[in-house]
């Protein structure tokens, strides 16, 4: 008797549906230069759902160490071992670009938190695996260069890091900026662990530009800013919205005061309209944050967890459709997430398209600026 009522409750339990499991890959770098990025990152991956609907979600993190190799050989990694369906990162657009290979050969869904855009343009084959859940430069670009065309900037001095970043930012700036009668007069580089840039300031200042325009991210970011300061450099500078930390004001402290960004509406979430559609998301992603965490996010962190509310609508349409773990899922996820439509988000609206994988329109950024020691909007 006993035998047979244990059969029957086996019986029964396999009898039940089977809850199917999401297995999602983070790529962070919450180590070495670019670490002020990648630990929001890294925390706001411990904060993301185990659960939509009927199935359940694990997050398989691996840290690179703003390294782009050892990014790449996490990839595979989480491609060749943990089999996952999609990958949310890195937190940098060297290592970005370095596994967009891997990325296209095993026909894994990325969802890239880099601010350049040529992970995601010129859209090809490899590309189209790949979506991105920070602004595109031109975005930002266009909105740094209305505010110079209001001050009167008729030259800039441009100064960016010496890999993919710097240079991307490079080729979409300058032709942007001299359709509006705005040239670049002196264009110097410097690495992200660089010590000094001393030469390069000179060499900046010595063209006499209206502005300084700097292509860098976070704490890196102000050694440009803080060597042209102390080398007697007035003018205004323009950063990118890379800089959007708050260890850019506490290393640049009066250095950096003054300083004219674009950034996601989250950054400056106070002084933003109560009617702005990304408001009420943000300030969930910061009260979850805050109460696991004891501190405000930086907007880094919100772009892993803009990634989380694409896959959380992409996913279950994909399931529709396919089993996870399998190549047939992970098409069918990369097909809806390029059918995202009005996902809002903590900054900015996503409406993807086969020739757009960024999705983010004006409602992604507004103009900020550094003022007495904060991140505040600049009015139009």
């Amino acid at each position: 008797m006993i035998r047979l009522a244990s059969l029957i409750v086996a019986s029964l339990i396999a009898a039940l549906p089977a809850t199917a499991q999401v297995k999602i890959g983070l790529l962070v770098s919450a180590t070495g230069p670019t670490a002020a990025i990648g630990v929001p990152q890294k925390n706001t991956g411990d904060l993301l759902p185990r659960r939509i609907g009927d199935l359940t979600v694990e997050y398989v993190q691996l840290e690179d160490g703003a390294d782009a190799t050892r990014a790449l050989q996490n990839a595979k990694k989480l491609i060749g071992e943990s089999n996952v369906d999609a990958i949310i990162g890195p937190s940098t657009t060297p290592a970005a670009l370095a596994i967009l290979d891997t990325i296209a050969e095993s026909k894994v869904p990325l969802l890239a938190t880099v601010g350049s855009s040529n992970v995601v343009e010129p859209m090809d084959a490899k590309r189209r695996w790949v979506f991105k859940t920070t602004q595109n430069d031109d975005l930002i670009a266009s909105a740094l260069i209305a505010h110079m065309k209001k001050a009167g900037v008729k030259s800039l001095g441009f100064i960016g890091f010496n890999d993919p970043y710097g240079e991307n930012w490079y080729r979409v700036l300058q032709p942007m900026a001299e359709k509006e009668g705005i040239r670049i007069v002196a264009s110097e580089r410097y690495a992200r662990t660089d010590q000094s840039v001393t030469g390069q300031s000179l060499k900046l200042i010595g063209a006499k530009p209206d502005a300084m325009f700097i292509a860098a991210v976070g704490g890196p970011a102000v050694l440009p800013q803080a060597t042209l300061r102390d080398q007697g450099w007035k003018g205004p500078v323009y950063q990118t919205h890379a800089v959007a930390t708050n260890d850019f004001i506490s290393l640049g402290k009066d250095k950096v005061e003054g300083t004219v960004l674009a950034a996601g509406p989250m950054l400056v979430l106070d002084d933003v309209a109560e009617s702005n559609p990304t408001r009420k998301v943000a300030l969930a992603y910061i009260d979850a944050y805050e109460k696991k965490f004891g501190s405000k996010p930086a907007t880094f962190g919100a772009n892993v967890w803009d990634g989380w509310l694409l896959l959380e609508r992409a996913i279950p349409v994909a399931a529709r459709t396919a089993k996870p773990g399998t190549e047939a899922f992970r098409a069918a996820l990369r097909d809806a997430l390029e059918g995202s439509r009005e996902v809002v988000g903590t900054q900015g609206v996503f409406t993807m398209t086969p020739q757009n994988h960024n999705g983010m329109d004006e409602r992604a950024r507004v103009p900020v600026i550094v003022r007495d020691g904060r991140f505040r909007l600049l009015p139009e």
